[in-house]
């Protein structure tokens, strides 16, 4: 039980700090609109992880590749598109919020875009299929103890680390606009990267 818990803390401190579409919307949406909406982003595996890992662990050997790969083209349009957004609104010289009510901004809003991009990412599926969903397999033919235990303690370190990069880039918020127009723009230039590489996959480009 205590390897388990041990194995779940680890994959759930890399899942937490590996760059991908996710974290980088995360550092956007905190930038520009403060911790609450940020939370929201830290939140979205919870409610869309299920599916996920239900298609993963226990269909996946029914489930053939042209399906990861158009998961991959699809998820790579769409973080395509959200970088287009963010640059956009930094070309028109978007004024960040300093303050944690961000009028205007849908709630709703940035936790759909969130929970579409954890959709559409590749990288939930691979994970669940290859590298914690055997763990999970495992906990399941021991008791419903370990089951508890393992997505107790992955979740409770991979959404720890999502909110603590929260609260980082909310500090951040406070100093010279020059830096927080900087990382969004480095967030940009990370989504685009992100994106097209999702898209060259998914077409088999590359192996």
């Amino acid at each position: 039980m205590i390897a388990l818990i041990l194995q779940a803390i680890g994959y759930g401190f890399a899942a937490g700090t590996s760059p991908g579409p996710l974290l980088s919307f995360l550092v956007s949406t905190t930038l520009n609109y403060g911790w609450q909406h940020g939370l929201r982003v830290a939140v979205a595996p919870l409610l869309t992880d299920l599916p996920i890992i239900i298609i993963m662990v226990f269909l996946l050997d029914q489930l053939p590749d042209v399906v990861l790969n158009l998961i991959q083209v699809a998820g790579g349009m769409f973080v395509l598109w959200l970088a287009w957004g963010t640059w956009q609104d930094i070309r028109g010289g978007v004024v960040i919020v300093t303050t944690d009510d961000a009028t205007g901004v849908s709630q709703r809003g940035v936790l759909w875009r969130a929970m579409t991009i954890n959709y559409l990412s590749p990288g939930p599926y691979i994970f669940w299929g290859s590298v914690t969903g055997p763990l999970l397999r495992d906990a399941l033919a021991q008791s419903t103890t370990h089951v508890i235990g393992f997505m107790a303690a992955f979740y409770g370190t991979f959404l720890g680390i999502s909110a603590l990069w929260v609260i980082v880039f909310d500090r951040l918020r406070q100093v010279d606009p020059a830096v927080t127009q900087a990382i969004l723009t480095l967030t940009v230039i990370v989504l685009a990267v992100l994106g097209l590489g999702l898209i060259v996959q998914g077409l088999g480009l590359v192996n």
